[in-house]
């Protein structure tokens, strides 16, 4: 892991943790509000965590890092959970202005979550992302790669058979972990090795494919007469 050189550094190391623990203890607080169980909670997190694919993610982090001379992991992550968290409360809203229910946009979100786990899987790129470096703390860590079209897709999918409260833990603890990634890129990179990295990528895009299916299987019916 990076070793952090000066006192301020380790402060805004501990503050961001600490940020994120007191988000987590706040909700346990109102455990009677959220109707999930930890096998839920597991499923949402494990779920998403595919879809973000952070580890997998490790080699263009590192690219990235080595252009522009460093990242802003702080900003890159509050700025990810924020878009995520975001979709998450409106994002059923905005589909209702377009027309469209829940059980379309899972169906049609678990299209895209299988076609990505085939890219993981078979190692081959069905949907081309733009190279640009320019603001990376933004554009492209921050959005796509971190809370991309698939990350989206995924959470309002997720809703048709998971309460909120479940999907923001989910998304909490996914961004306590894209953190903590991004502060150690070097140190996973040697750990892993890049045989590891591709393993990595295919198990969990395995996981993806039937993940994607069983989206498909509970939502497909009540829409095809």
């Amino acid at each position: 892991m990076q070793i952090l050189t000066n006192k301020a550094e380790l402060l805004v190391h501990f503050e961001t943790y600490q940020y994120f623990w007191q988000i987590i203890a706040s909700a346990s607080a109102n455990r009677k509000t959220m109707p999930f169980t930890f096998n839920e909670l597991l499923t949402v997190t494990f779920t998403l965590f595919a879809v973000i694919d952070i580890v997998g993610s490790i080699p263009v982090f590192i690219s990235i890092k080595q252009k522009v001379g460093g990242i802003n992991e702080a900003r890159a992550t509050l700025i990810s959970g924020a878009l995520m968290i975001a979709f998450l409360y409106i994002g059923e809203a905005f589909l209702s202005i377009l027309g469209l229910d829940l059980r379309s946009f899972a169906v049609g979100g678990s299209i895209v979550i299988f076609i990505v786990g085939l890219e993981m899987v078979l190692g081959m790129e069905f949907f081309k992302s733009e190279k640009d470096v320019k603001a990376a703390t933004l554009v492209p860590i921050a959005f796509p790669l971190i809370a991309g079209s698939g990350t989206l897709t995924t959470i309002i999918s997720l809703k048709a058979g998971f309460s909120d409260w479940a999907i923001l833990t989910g998304v909490i603890l996914n961004l306590v972990v894209i953190y903590t990634v991004l502060k150690s890129l070097n140190f996973i990179a040697r750990l892993l090795g890049n045989a590891g990295l591709l393993a990595v990528r295919k198990f969990f895009g395995v996981i993806l494919l039937a993940i994607a299916v069983k989206i498909f299987a509970e939502n497909a019916h009540g829409l095809i007469k």
